[in-house]
């Protein structure tokens, strides 16, 4: 929406007086964008001074133009059949209903005639916008395509039919039109549109449920009759090119779908269970994550040992974690930070999650005999600069990785340890030599991942005992005067920093809504990093345990993964619960 000088101006003024941006960086942000010549509102935005929900309403304000949030709306789909789905994606329009012989409609730019003209002349009668945010589009969006409730009905009729004896059903599984190819149409759509990671489809004795994986939490969507199961789990099978009369054994698979847009590969596992076959659906969005480990939570510290690591021309960065705790996102931003031109940088993957350009990546295919082992010797005459191995799995593989940064090149790898300590020992057990592992190890690092607090959250002043054990965790990183917040706070990077004295610490909590289960959305990585230095190396050759290497690295200055949450938390990102949920393992 194009506004004037003076305009812009109200807008962020309203934004101050309202209490809605912090003062002081909303006119640093006004004045860099002046002076670059950048609009002013999107400088807000890319610098996350405020949202664009915000920035948008202040803006409908400002321009006395009526102003709804979508956000946590339900639709009624007869409504918004009044413009075509593919009409309102592209145009980014949504039917709120008629009054009077007018459509309202909800759209980011209003003063857009030529569109308004458009929708006027498609729908055959007057239109009167209103403004919404991105946001709110999305979420209007998202609910033009059938939600699990017609699953529900896909599942009468699947039922109707059996009962009457109709025969069939596998003729169903391989047409595109068929019902149950519009029920799993609809239920992978609703789970990607969920930023949802898994879907288990799970056989009961006398029903099928659905769960999807959102932000790591595993959630119960629906449950469909017993009599679905057979010609869903066959229609799965034939777009994964599996054997669909093959019940006795597990297979893997894969195939993509289109979503918004946005194509999402699935990795498909089935496996014979009591009541029947499982099926585990993996989906890889890779429109959905940052690629930029500052944008996944690094910071201080950790940040400028990962940094320090990359800037070597050889040797091991290494990332530990349980699954599904972000170690391949974070080895791609790591290979984001260094791609350039005059790197050759080549991946072993198994799979190739996300492609860059850019970059040379391989594909693991064991049944061809390409291994992580056989793959990484195979590359090393291939001059690589920079070599990604996606797992070290066993001693060979870790060999020759090690062999790979003695030799001049950079490795990427990770490794199924709980902290980044353990990554020591774990391959000292693997056979790696300690004086070959210690001259070899730039930085390794542990991660989880928490889930992020909404938009939408609360604050609250934490009880005696919760205050307790904060300071237990965090006390001796936090300021112990006021003269040492600005410095503490600037040094560790999580904002302004309370004192270690305060009597009780200010946390959120998310509020929930459907958008938001349980108040939170979207996930932020926990992080800790181990130099390894001279006293480390030192540790490492005298066959030191993962305790008294991070006892040494905290000496040095380490923060570790449960210090890092509740900073965190501390900072308003996520949950002191949510980190505790994550951590519980660790010390």
């Amino acid at each position: 929406m194009l506004l004037t000088k003076e305009q812009e101006q109200s807008v962020v003024k309203l934004l101050i007086e309202d209490g809605l941006v912090d003062s002081s960086l909303a006119q640093k942000t006004y004045s860099e964008a002046e002076a670059s010549g950048q609009p002013v509102l999107a400088a807000l935005k890319s610098k996350s001074v405020a949202s664009d929900d915000i920035i948008q309403h202040a803006t409908a304000i400002v321009t006395k133009t009526p102003y709804i949030d979508l956000r946590n709306i339900k639709f009624d789909k007869d409504k918004l059949l009044k413009i075509p789905q593919d009409t309102a994606k592209a145009h980014k329009v949504v039917p709120l209903g008629e009054k009077d012989g007018q459509l309202f409609v909800a759209v980011i730019d209003p003063t857009n005639i030529q569109r308004m003209d458009y929708i006027s002349t498609l729908v055959k009668m007057a239109v009167r916008p209103m403004m919404t945010s991105e946001a709110g589009i999305q979420n209007a969006l998202m609910q033009y395509v059938a939600d699990l409730k017609d699953v529900d009905r896909v599942a009468e009729r699947e039922q109707e039919q059996d009962q009457a004896g109709a025969g069939g059903k596998e003729v169903q599984t391989i047409t595109q039109d068929s019902p149950i190819s519009k029920a799993l149409t609809s239920i992978l759509d609703y789970a990607a549109k969920s930023k949802a990671s898994d879907i288990h489809i799970e056989p009961l004795e006398k029903s099928l449920v659905i769960r999807c994986r959102v932000d790591g939490v595993l959630r119960k969507t629906m449950e469909l009759p017993k009599s679905i199961e057979p010609a869903l789990v066959s229609r799965i099978k034939i777009m994964a090119k599996l054997k669909i009369d093959e019940h006795r054994l597990p297979q893997d698979g894969q195939f993509s779908v289109l979503v918004n847009d946005n194509e999402i590969d699935l990795r498909i596992a089935t496996s014979p269970v009591v009541w029947g076959e499982q099926v585990v659906i993996r989906l890889l969005d890779k429109s959905g994550t940052s690629m930029e480990v500052e944008e996944m939570g690094m910071t201080g510290r950790a940040l400028k040992d990962v940094m320090a690591g990359i800037s070597r021309p050889n040797g091991m960065i290494l990332t530990s974690g349980p699954t599904g705790s972000g170690k391949t996102t974070t080895l791609y931003a790591l290979v984001k930070k260094i791609k350039n031109e005059t790197v050759n940088i080549v991946t072993l993957e198994d799979p190739v999650e996300y492609k860059m350009d850019g970059v040379n990546q391989i594909q693991i295919n064991t049944d061809a005999g390409l291994t992580f082992a056989s793959g990484l010797r195979s590359i090393l005459r291939q001059d690589p600069d920079v070599v990604m191995v996606g797992e070290i799995r066993d001693a060979e593989t870790a060999n020759l990785a090690v062999q790979a940064a003695l030799t001049g090149h950079l490795v990427f790898s990770t490794l199924h340890t709980n902290s980044a300590a353990g990554i020591l020992p774990r391959l000292l057990d693997m056979g790696i030599e300690p004086f070959l592992l210690a001259s070899t190890l730039n930085t390794v690092i542990g991660q989880r991942l928490a889930r992020r607090v909404s938009e939408r959250k609360e604050s609250f002043q934490t009880p005696e005992m919760e205050t307790a054990a904060i300071k237990q965790i965090v006390g001796n990183l936090l300021p112990q005067t006021p003269a040492d917040v600005a410095i503490v706070s600037e040094k560790l990077g999580y904002g302004t920093l309370p004192l270690a004295t305060s009597p009780h610490f200010t946390l959120v909590k998310g509020i929930e809504t459907e958008d938001a289960p349980g108040g939170y959305k979207g996930r932020i990585g926990l992080f800790e990093t181990i130099d390894v230095d001279d006293d480390i190396q030192k540790l490492i050759v005298a066959h030191a345990t993962s305790g008294d290497i991070m006892r040494v690295a905290k000496m040095k200055g380490t923060i570790t993964m449960r210090q890092d949450g509740v900073m965190k938390a501390l900072a308003g990102l996520t949950t002191i619960e949510e980190v505790n949920r994550v951590s519980s393992d660790l010390a």
